[in-house]
Formats: C-alpha cells, structure tokens, sequence
C-alpha cells in the first residue's frame, strides 16, 4: 500500500506535468570525484566535487599536514566545505571530529559535526562501512551527517 508521505508526496491539486518535474528532480548532491594526495614533504590535499542538477558542480578543497588524524579530518573538511558552497553559506559547519573502528568486521567511520545556522546551534553525526576505502568512507559520513542540511536546501531552491 503505498502512502503520500516524505519527500516524494504530490500535492493532489498538482498538474500532471508538476508531479513529472517533482520526480525527475534529484533529490540529493551526487559524489562524482574524489581525490586525496600526499606530499613528499608531509603535506596533503583532499578535493570533492558533487553534482547536481543540469551538471551544476559543487567542490570542495582541504589541505593540511600528514598524519593519522589529519588524513581521516582532510576529507570531512573538504565535503563540508563543499556543502557550505552548496547552500551559500546559509549555514556554517564545522568538524568536531572523525573516528574509525573495526566493528562487525568492517571499518566503520563516524563524523561529528557542528552546524550553525540563524543563530542556532546543533551537532550533527553520520556513520559509514568503509570497507577498504577508509578515506572515501569518511566523504560519506560527512555526507550522512549533514543529509537534512542539504536536503532543506534543496527543498527550497
């Protein structure tokens, strides 16, 4: 049985070409590149790009010092950059922290966040199974983290 509810609900007074052009639209960014270098000197980058409608790119940079912490944090950084871009920094957001894990034998990333927006402040999580790719793992966590924060904006655009 299906219900009207959630982000794909019709409104019953909606032509037939209003209801087409809600369904055709994409709902969340796409992760279409992703790109973490290290340095010869101890340095390193991560870049995101995202896309959205028409190919409308969104990117993301970060650079900083190799380390273990530092290579888990670059990639948050540079989606959330990405993300703030995205939604013209109507809301600033910044990483609390990144952690991975072993647990039910997979590596799992955890992100915590910290959004502003119009004075207000909340933290914000997101998790992933990284499986072997730890450092993408942690882009998508960032992106579980902060999915309503998108989603609104693309809600009201």
């Amino acid at each position: 049985m299906a219900t009207e509810s959630g982000p794909m609900a019709r409104d019953n007074d909606a032509g037939p070409d209003a209801v087409v052009a809600m369904d055709m639209r994409r709902q969340r960014l796409r992760l279409t590149e992703f790109t973490f270098t290290r340095t010869p000197h101890g340095r390193c980058h991560a870049e995101v790009q995202f896309e959205w409608l028409d190919g409308e790119k969104i990117s993301g940079k970060a650079d900083g010092i190799a380390s273990t912490l530092g290579d888990l944090r670059l990639p948050a950084d540079a989606t959330l950059r990405a993300i703030e871009a995205f939604t013209k920094a109507e809301v600033q957001l910044e990483l609390i922290g990144v952690k991975s894990m072993r647990a039910f034998d997979d590596t799992v990333v955890i992100v915590s966040v910290l959004l502003r927006k119009n004075g207000d402040v909340k933290r914000l999580l997101g998790c992933s199974l990284a499986g072997e790719d730890i450092l993408r793992g942690v882009v998508v966590a960032t992106l579980q983290a902060t999915n309503r924060v998108v989603g609104n904006s693309i809600a009201t655009r």
